[in-house]
């Protein structure tokens, strides 16, 4: 014999109220792991592109620097040391702007920040959505459960049957709801704390890159990492 309660039966009884409910929190949670999904393949070419940068250094001249981070136009290692090569470039050859009261040093730095600060807010797109579905989602299976409670009860009430055998079914059912909500909100709150951690870890990654890049761009060197003493030189190609 098909059950009486579950799932099917509160999709079946229910109002168009919860019907609804039912319907956007399966969006809301397809919507989350859609995100999740893209952004965690784009984590993981950025760490890629990350381990690519490390070898940078180990060039002769920049051009040839270039060719070992690939040829990716959303590569935003590529993309910072192209930024930095264009600043320094139009900073020393051209004197019609208000920059040139700036030093080089302090243009280049302009330019290199405002590079992150586009990379940053493309890394966090999506995040944002995530976020409220996290917040959300709860309160919205809340909300449909509320509303079917208090429908069955009007049921109940109608019928005049108020044993707790009668009250157990169509309030759990109703309960139900509760649950869903919860069961797309974790994967959304643990999807965004991972993708807020793996942020921060190619941020970390592209601000040395972009330090290191200044120090090089202005005197001509790369700064070493703390502990080393030397200073790694470059030739500036291209």
């Amino acid at each position: 014999m098909e059950s009486q309660f579950g799932i099917a039966n509160v999709w079946t009884q229910g109002d168009w109220v919860t019907k609804g409910v039912a319907v956007l929190l399966l969006l809301m949670s397809l919507v989350t792991w859609i995100v999740i999904a893209l952004k965690t393949l784009d984590l993981l070419k950025y760490k890629k592109q990350a381990k690519q940068a490390a070898d940078f250094w180990h060039s002769e001249d920049f051009a040839g620097a270039l060719e070992k981070l690939g040829s990716d136009a959303f590569d935003p290692f590529r993309q910072i040391a192209l930024e930095g090569r264009e600043a320094t470039a139009h900073h020393r050859n051209t004197k019609v702007h208000l920059h040139d009261v700036l030093d080089v040093s302090d243009w280049v730095t302009r330019c290199l920040r405002n590079a992150m600060d586009e990379f940053t807010a493309r890394l966090q797109s999506g995040l944002a959505i995530l976020a409220s579905v996290g917040s959300t989602a709860p309160f919205i299976g809340l909300f449909g459960t509320v509303w079917g409670i208090y429908h069955a009860l009007l049921s109940i009430g109608l019928s005049g049957q108020s044993t707790i055998d009668k009250v157990a079914g169509p309030v759990g059912e109703a309960l139900i709801m509760t649950a869903l909500g919860l069961a797309v909100a974790i994967p959304a709150v643990l999807g965004y704390n991972a993708l807020v951690r793996g942020n921060k870890a190619v941020l970390n990654k592209l601000g040395s890159f972009s330090h290191d890049l200044h120090a090089f761009f202005v005197t001509g060197a790369k700064v070493s990492s703390p502990g080393h003493s030397s200073v790694v030189m470059m030739k500036k190609g291209a």
